[in-house]
């Protein structure tokens, strides 16, 4: 589950609020779910929290890449443009 939600920060990562809501809201959703069929209807609010704030700080790592990556490009074109001339 750790990856998916990596994954989903780095593809969504550009709405970083959004992405970070929506990896906690679909974590506890499907941990929830799982909890209420595995446990034969029994369902349990510790597990949905604990998923939610796994899949936000998961997501968030996934986002943090990509805003890192998306400032690392940013600079590259930058120094590209006012930099030393080439050859």
């Amino acid at each position: 589950m750790i990856p998916s939600m990596i994954v989903f920060g780095l593809v969504f990562g550009r709405w970083w609020k959004q992405a970070i809501i929506g990896g906690a809201l679909l974590c506890s959703v499907l941990v929830g779910l799982a909890s209420v069929f595995e446990t034969g209807g029994v369902f349990s609010w510790s597990r949905v929290l604990g998923a939610a704030a796994l899949g936000a700080v998961s997501t968030a790592f996934g986002v943090a890449i990509r805003q890192m990556l998306h400032q690392l490009v940013a600079r590259i074109r930058v120094a590209g443009k006012f930099g030393v001339k080439r050859a």
